[in-house]
């Protein structure tokens, strides 16, 4: 896909918000953000309750993810728009879920709830009730993920970067988790061979995204380039889906996967080399 098949502008989404085929999904980190008001006609998810699944760490099932789907109205021909708090952290993870599950038409709102915020755009506290679908979804694409024993694998291969999109605080060791942020390790650093560039690089001030000239500058200078396997992490997969989005859609990488471990799994597992600093 080309980054103008994958990011719509908020210009865009007004334009075509009442278009049948067109679906509105808001996913935030702040689980009481949708409550709050969100986009007319957006369906809201809880990605700690319906795009996790509720027992083991692991994404959404399969047929989890066809009963919320069909729950929230889509189609598997509609096209779903994704958009969310924190500069779309979680929207991104959502994208990136959805194309494990073979959505084909998938975009990404550029600078997510903010920015529709900022512009004065309307918003709405009522909840759409949509009719129920039947939505089928493919097995899942085992290339986009990474899983510990490939990262492990892939520390020190030739051929492989790492890239921990968390802040130069977590990727040295000094704190674990962002503030107000539960989910931490037991221990503190990096991946070894990781170079880290956190994710809030890749935008602007207005959460948007920095131009393909930009971004490819960026990740190049920290030898993250097209010819290799990227893997990228951050605290638990998040922020790692949004760099997830940069690389394999705005800049058209071909091997990107996301590690949703990331460091609350590999930080915690025991006899794994550590790097801090």
């Amino acid at each position: 896909m080309a980054a103008s098949d994958v990011l719509v502008s908020t210009q865009w989404v007004a334009d075509h918000m009442n278009d049948a085929n067109v679906k509105l999904v808001e996913v935030d980190v702040d689980t009481n953000a949708y409550s709050e008001g969100h986009i007319p006609g957006a369906i809201g998810w809880n990605w700690t309750s319906q795009l996790q699944d509720q027992v083991r760490r692991d994404v959404i099932s399969k047929a989890d993810l066809e009963k919320l789907l069909s729950e929230s109205g889509i189609s598997n021909d509609d096209t779903i728009v994704l958009y969310g708090d924190n500069n779309n952290w979680f929207a991104a993870y959502a994208f990136w879920v959805l194309e494990m599950y073979g959505h084909r038409n998938l975009k990404l709102m550029d600078g997510g709830r903010k920015k529709w915020l900022d512009e004065n755009r309307p918003i709405t506290k009522d909840v759409p009730t949509p009719a129920k679908t039947s939505y089928k979804a493919s097995e899942p694409n085992a290339e986009l993920r990474a899983k510990r024993e490939q990262v492990l694998a892939s520390i020190g291969k030739q051929g492989v970067a790492m890239v921990d999109v968390r802040s130069p605080a977590e990727f040295s060791g000094e704190i674990l988790a962002p503030p107000g942020l539960q989910e931490t390790a037991q221990r503190g650093g990096h991946i070894p061979g990781a170079a880290n560039v956190p994710w809030a690089q890749a935008v602007r001030e207005d959460g948007t995204f920095k131009s393909p000239e930009e971004l490819k500058a960026l990740y190049q200078a920290k030898g993250v380039t097209p010819d290799k396997e990227i893997i990228a992490y951050c605290r638990i997969g998040e922020r790692s889906s949004h760099t997830w989005f940069v690389l394999k859609h705005l800049l058209g990488y071909d091997k990107v996967r996301n590690y949703d471990g990331s460091w609350t799994e590999y930080g915690s597992m025991v006899d794994v080399p550590v790097e801090k600093g």
